[in-house]
Formats: structure tokens, sequence, C-alpha cells
């Protein structure tokens, strides 16, 4: 709040020094402009008789003055109210335009503010984790070779744990700064893109008995090959991950227009319930997982930078799920698409 009263001041007094550097000089314009025309006129006594003589007496000339400075008064009065409006209009203006300015930059301070929360707990985690396994390992005097060789194997899972989050969070702020990265958008082959998906989840795919169903039209699609496979991964590794084992997974697309064409990625999953669905695509948001029995792992930030892929393209994504029987997600891809 006092960040938008102290630019409001600023904005008002910048308005004001304005109003009242114009109000002075038309002042100044008009006053000189009003005693020129009075001094200019004669003033005029009629004697008896046809003619009349220029003849200046000091009431007349005092009247003429008095008339002057009346006509003064009153025009400093009119700027005195005109500014006193301007004033007025000014602090409301300003004050709007204080705030409009001023929440972006509030939006981002907050979101900073959060993202550095977040990513210190979720940092924090594994390596309190590390920290306490070694400790306990040092205070046992009767530690085995094969228990060491247990606790290195925890550390090194922790560690990994470490290195993906730190990867995510590079990848998510390297794609927020549109100004040092930029896509290299061409035309590819989107079924062929999407066969690079799958591969890359193929493992995953297999331990959890998931059937992966390609169906996306042989289309070429105007985007960065790269970014546009690992949203594809991104997608299905969340629908594995999310998945019973032995459901499917199906990756299909259809076409609106010649210009609106869209991938969806459906799956049989636990589903999302409709108030986490409104902030899936938050970072670091992992949505209830109390229905399901499984501990999934995670940093609720591949959802996040599947987003910032799709705005990358110009292109929107959503979600539609029901709790039980599975959740789908659609990207809408709106630039050309050549057969």
């Amino acid at each position: 709040m006092k960040s938008y009263i102290k630019l409001t001041l600023w904005y008002m007094l910048i308005v004001m020094a304005i109003s009242l550097f114009f109000s002075c000089v038309t002042y100044q314009i008009a006053f000189s402009e009003l005693d020129r025309g009075f001094r200019q006129q004669p003033v005029v006594f009629r004697t008896t008789g046809p003619m009349a003589i220029n003849f200046p007496t000091d009431d007349l000339i005092k009247a003429r003055d008095d008339r002057i400075d009346e006509i003064s008064h009153d025009l400093q009065l009119y700027l005195f109210y005109l500014n006193l409006i301007i004033l007025i209009l000014a602090g409301i203006a300003s004050y709007f335009l204080a705030k409009r300015t001023l929440q972006p930059i509030e939006e981002m301070a907050e979101l900073q503010s959060r993202f550095t929360a977040d990513a210190s707990h979720e940092l924090r985690t594994p390596l309190t984790a590390i920290k306490t396994e070694i400790e306990v390992a040092l205070r046992d005097k009767k530690l085995t070779l094969s228990e060491a060789r247990e606790l290195l194997g925890s550390n090194l899972e922790e560690i990994d744990k470490l290195k993906n989050l730190s990867d995510s969070l590079l990848r998510l702020a390297r794609y927020q700064d549109k100004k040092s990265f930029a896509i290299k958008p061409d035309f590819y082959n989107l079924r062929e893109i999407a066969d690079l998906a799958v591969k890359n989840v193929k493992k995953a795919a297999k331990i959890r008995e998931i059937m992966i169903e390609n169906d996306v039209e042989n289309k070429n699609i105007y985007g960065d090959e790269n970014l546009l496979t690992e949203l594809f991964t991104i997608l299905l590794d969340n629908a594995i991950k999310y998945s019973g084992d032995g459901k499917n997974i199906t990756v299909s697309s259809r076409e609106h227009s010649l210009h609106i064409f869209e991938v969806l990625v459906a799956d049989q999953g636990i589903g999302i319930s409709p108030e986490d669905l409104t902030n899936i695509f938050n970072r670091f948001y992992r949505a209830d997982l109390s229905r399901s029995s499984r501990n999934i792992a995670g940093h609720g930030l591949g959802l996040a930078i599947a987003k910032q892929i799709v705005e990358m393209h110009n292109a929107t994504i959503s979600a539609t799920s029901e709790i039980g029987k599975g959740t789908t997600f659609c990207i809408r891809f709106k630039q050309a698409i050549k057969i």
C-alpha cells in the first residue's frame, strides 16, 4: 500500500507541475493581452459639441485599472479552480495508474518469493534425508560393509532427486527467459515426434505393463522438434505415474480447421479433482494423492515446464479429468499444419 501511495504522489506531482506551468504561462499571456488591449483604448471624455476630445482623467484611469484588476482576479480564480479539478482527477487517475503499474511487479515478486520458498523446501527434503542417514551411520560402531553400501545407494537416490530437481528448475527458468532463449521452429512430422516421446517413456511404461497407443496423424507442424518431444514426454511420463498397472494411454490428434490442430494425451489413471485441476500447471503444485496408495515421485515441475513449452509455440494446454476414470490433456496448436 505504501508503494501505491508513493507512486501516486509522484504521478500527481508531475501532473501538477505541468498543470501549474501551463497555468502560469496562460495567465501571463492572457494578462499581457488584456492589459495591452485596455491601455491601447483611448480614455474619452465627450464635451458639448460634435467633437470628442481624448481627455484622460485620474478617475477614468483608476476605473480602467480597477477593471483590469477585476478581470485578472477572475482569471486567477478560474485557473485556481481548474487546477483544483485537475488535482482531484490526477489523484484518482494516478492511484489507478500506480496500481496498474505496480500490480505486475508485486505479482512477480510474490511468485519469486513463493518460488524461492518452494525450491528451498524441495531442496531441503533430500538434503535432510542424506544428512540423517549419514549421521545415524556414523554413530553406529557396528556398521557393516553391506549396510554402508545400502546407505550409499540410498544417498545416491537422493542425489539423483536433487539433480533432477535442479535440472528441472534450470530448464523452467531458461524457458521463461524469452529474451535469451528462442525456439528454432520448422516443419516437423507430428507423428514422428510422438513416436520419439513414446520411446523416451517406454522403459517406465514396460515396468508398469502400461500400453501406449500412438494415433497421431501424419501431419507436419511448425515448431521446435526438441521442445515438442519434451512436451509429449512430460505428458506421457505424467500419465504413466498416475495410471494403474496394466492400463492404457492414448496419444491422438484431431483437426478443427486449417489453422487449429489438437493433440490429446489420455490415460486411465486415478484422475484429478476439480479443485486441483485449476492449479496443476503451477510450479511445485502436486495434486492430493490421498486417494492413491502409491507414493508417486516428482516435484510438481513437469506440467509447469509443459505449459511454458506450449506458450512458446503460441498454443494452449488444458486438462479434463474424472476421479477414478482418468485424465486427458489437450494441446491446441494455432498455427499452420502441412499435410
